[in-house]
């Protein structure tokens, strides 16, 4: 006969160890080992807070012996050790009989604790204690390798102090990552209003118009270039999702291309701007100026220290903010959507594409997880606490796989901390979620200096709004303990305050279609707009 089967209220608490990690909380087990002075070391323990509350600091928490049985099921009373396993903290397997039966036998035997090593994920127990009322000892788990780790760093005398350290009440994280991301959108979009006022002003003289047209690089994003573009990213999502270990390589050296390119890009803009160190070189009948040189010299190398040492947990996010931050604003500098309608569908577009890949996807994948999380946080035995583009990661720092460099991540404090042999807490936000709202706010700049606005109304109540919805994203995030995809929030608000401006300057037909490329390059647009065949045909005379 086989162990005794628990009870149906048993086997359906067991179902809730296959939920979501909703009553997962990180502690850590301070272990010590025999020696003068005695070896100590961290490692990172699930329990559930509702069932078992334990001391916040290791002056607290009580010492007890480590017992290995992990080479005994511990399914029966007989398989307790005759030595015993009072006042002790047992490690066990996971599997052959429930993890509660283990916990019944181990509180049975005087244990502690009952530590469950699991080589896969790790799973917290959850449910109604209530029903298991007779149930005191800790349950908790931990991490195979760990265990591993810790009879070869501390040998077979152990002693462990369980503990859980208190969270702090304000995540410092998000003032971060909202000032970086309205930051990026701001400048980017001001820095595209300057490139059309110079070009507008450019038009007035036929030379410089014509140096203008060749020096500017920009993609004009039309209704059709915006559904190609969005059925691209899906494509690109689902190919990634299932040739993940390859293409991950693919997305890391066409970052560092373009992150470096980009880095270039603002800053030559600033370089330009002073006066100073204007010496130059003459290579085969071109003029280049030395300081240039030395500064792509100085982005490539930017973007090589961070591809090398991508993954040093400890300063490597600071080099792939930075160059992030530079690809946004240089691509919401480049990307130029030519009128609101253009706005619309690309916002509402990937605001589908992202409300399907993070709330959808859990109900197709085999896993039963977002494709977009798993993609942002890196599949491949990630533990991933939340969904959303604006998640909290909880990455090991040992984990084996690479990570696509999509986000802006900023650590927790736990980060620097004894929590992080938990996890890596950082809270991310999707470059996505910077460069679509910050599209929309360009073109409300360029729509500003093309009107002859004195007080940037659209640029200034876009940036706003792209405020507010960082902001309703950062309160349901803490409301509902649950990441959320971003341009849920951010895309509504942007684009309903971007019509109710338009509406009210009675702007709206204007603001909609925008003006063509070729007719804005007239200084005079403004004075034919009710008249738009009549200045079409002065282009094609001049």
């Amino acid at each position: 006969m086989g162990p005794p089967r628990p009870p149906p209220a048993a086997a359906a608490l067991l179902l809730g160890f296959l939920l979501p990690l909703t009553a997962a909380q990180e502690a850590i087990l301070h272990a010590s080992g025999d020696g003068a002075p005695s070896p100590s070391k961290d490692y990172c323990l699930l329990y559930n807070p509702h069932w078992t509350a334990l001391p916040h600091t290791l002056e607290d928490a009580t010492s007890v012996s480590l017992k290995n049985l992990t080479s005994t099921p511990l399914c029966s009373i007989s398989d307790i050790p005759p030595e015993g396993i009072k006042n002790k903290a047992v490690v066990v397997q996971w599997g052959t009989c429930h993890v509660l039966e283990k916990a019944r036998i181990a509180q049975t035997g005087g244990a502690e604790a009952l530590l469950v090593a699991n080589n896969s994920v790790l799973f917290p127990p959850s449910g109604n204690k209530s029903e298991f009322h007779d149930l005191k000892i800790l349950i908790a788990f931990i991490n195979h390798k760990d265990f591993k780790d810790m009879k070869q760093t501390l040998g077979d005398n152990i002693t462990v102090k369980i503990y859980s350290p208190s969270w702090p009440n304000f995540d410092y994280t998000m003032v971060v990552i909202f000032a970086i991301s309205v930051f990026t959108v701001a400048l980017g979009g001001y820095w595209s209003g300057l490139i059309e006022l110079e070009s507008m002003k450019a038009m007035t003289n036929t030379e410089d118009r014509e140096m203008r047209r060749k020096k500017e690089e920009h993609l004009i994003f039309s209704p059709l270039t915006v559904v190609i573009f969005v059925v691209v990213c899906c494509v690109m999502m689902v190919l990634l999702y299932f040739f993940y270990k390859w293409l991950v390589y693919v997305m890391i050296a066409i970052f560092c291309i373009a992150s470096a390119m980009s880095l270039y890009n603002c800053l030559a803009a600033l370089i330009h701007k002073i006066p100073y160190g204007q010496c130059t070189i003459v290579c085969r009948g071109k003029s280049i100026e030395v300081r240039l040189i030395f500064l792509a010299g100085l982005c490539m190398a930017v973007a090589a220290v961070w591809a090398v040492f991508r993954n040093e947990d400890r300063w490597a996010w600071i080099l792939q903010d930075i160059l992030g931050i530079a690809f946004c604003l240089n691509l919401i500098k480049t990307l130029k959507l030519p009128n609101f309608m253009s706005c619309v569908i690309l916002l509402g577009l990937l605001l589908l594409y992202d409300v399907f890949f993070v709330f959808i996807t859990p109900f197709i994948t085999k896993n039963g997880e977002s494709i977009m999380v798993e993609l942002a946080a890196g599949p491949f035995g990630n533990t991933e606490k939340n969904d959303g583009n604006l998640v909290e990661a909880t990455g090991q720092p040992s984990a084996p796989h690479e990570k696509l460099p999509v986000v802006i991540k900023v650590p927790k404090l736990a980060y620097f901390s004894v929590m992080n042999v938990c996890l890596m807490p950082v809270s991310i936000l999707g470059f996505g979620d910077i460069i679509v709202p910050g599209l929309l706010i360009a073109y409300c700049r360029r729509f500003d200096e093309q009107t002859g606005s004195s007080s940037s109304i659209y640029y200034i109540s876009s940036i706003i709004a792209y405020a507010v919805g960082m902001i309703l994203t950062f309160v349901v995030l803490v409301l509902m303990k649950k990441g959320q995809p971003a341009l849920l929030y951010l895309v509504p608000c942007t684009l309903i305050t971007a019509s109710v401006v338009a509406w009210r300057r009675k702007e709206m037909k204007r603001f909609w279609k925008g003006n063509s490329y070729q007719i804005m390059d007239r200084p005079d647009y403004a004075t034919n707009e009710e008249n738009p065949v009549i200045a079409g045909e002065q282009i094609v005379q001049q």
